[in-house]
């Protein structure tokens, strides 16, 4: 699962800390990295492994610029676990990994800074 934000724009309208909390952002680690040659845009299609309560989801990643497949497995990566899963071609995305553009515009993965349990939930 995959959305375009423009960075340059201003901060997004004030929400309630409560809309906060119901966005469900899990820390997983990436366990399968595989091409994504028939997404319309380059992308990889990623299984994450969220722990035991969440289990391993499927997403997909346009991550090409920065990542090799070779290079991703092990990886920990941070996703909204919470939205509906979402058709992107013959693929079902179930979990939107998150990523900051960089200069170019590029996904940056956004990942914890030292390792910590598949399944945690930021906070």
């Amino acid at each position: 699962m995959h959305v375009t934000h423009d960075s340059s724009a201003g901060p997004a309208e004030t929400i309630g800390f409560d809309q906060f909390l119901a966005v469900d952002i899990r820390v997983g680690t990436i366990v399968e990295a595989l091409p994504f040659p028939e997404a319309r845009k380059p992308a990889f299609k990623l299984v994450i492994d969220f722990g035991p309560v969440i289990g391993r989801k499927r997403s997909s990643a346009q991550i090409t610029e920065h990542y090799r497949l070779e290079e991703l497995h092990g990886r920990q990566v941070a996703a909204v676990v919470n939205f509906p899963p979402r058709q992107i071609g013959k693929f079902m995305s179930e979990v939107l990994t998150l990523g900051f553009p960089d200069a170019e515009g590029k996904v940056v993965l956004f990942h914890p800074g030292e390792p910590v349990p598949n399944g945690g939930r930021l906070f």
